[in-house]
């Protein structure tokens, strides 16, 4: 989608709906055809992006089958973050509040709600069960991601501790289940 294109270059604050019709030819009146707003243009990138995380975190958690808790853990946040690297855009309009005059509608949220719960049974395989436990995870993976974009957007700075928080997780897990 054209729309990723130019977010990256601006920020998902600066897309413009104007710039979009131009970069698909077309003039901004005639792209109302395919989206009733700006509102609906970032719902569709919203909705795009929690599914792209859905499948992601499926393949990274088959990919981990076999690891011990730990490695496997660290591994998916690690990937995770990099996910978030991969794209600035998505990684605002999913995560942050980058536009605060925009929600998404209904219709959307519902798709990162199916997709948050595709993602619980994905990391359940890991070890990630329970809502206490799945809400750690989030936060931990979320943390070190939202740490990784603001001061080393390129780096692995925070990649690096994603062992380091897997075994914190599970050290508590495990404490919490004992």
């Amino acid at each position: 989608m054209e729309a990723w294109k130019l977010a990256e270059e601006s920020g998902i604050a600066g897309l413009s709906f104007r710039e979009v019709a131009r970069a698909v030819g077309m003039q901004a009146p005639s792209l109302y055809t395919y989206f009733d707003s700006k509102d609906a243009l970032f719902d569709a990138m919203f909705a795009e992006g929690y599914v792209q995380l859905g499948e992601a975190v499926a393949d990274w958690v088959a990919e981990a089958e076999g690891q011990e808790p730990i490695e496997a853990i660290g591994s998916v946040v690690a990937k995770w973050i990099r996910f978030c690297q991969a794209s600035l855009a998505r990684y605002q309009i999913m995560f942050t509040r980058a536009l605060p005059s925009w929600q998404p509608s209904e219709e959307a949220y519902a798709v990162s709600v199916r997709e948050y719960e595709r993602m619980t049974v994905s990391l359940a395989d890991i070890g990630i069960v329970g809502q206490d436990n799945l809400d750690l995870y989030t936060a931990l993976a979320s943390g070190l991601a939202a740490q990784q974009m603001a001061n080393d957007p390129i780096g692995d700075r925070w990649v690096q501790l994603s062992i380091p928080a897997a075994r914190m997780l599970i050290d508590d897990i495990n404490r919490r289940n004992q």
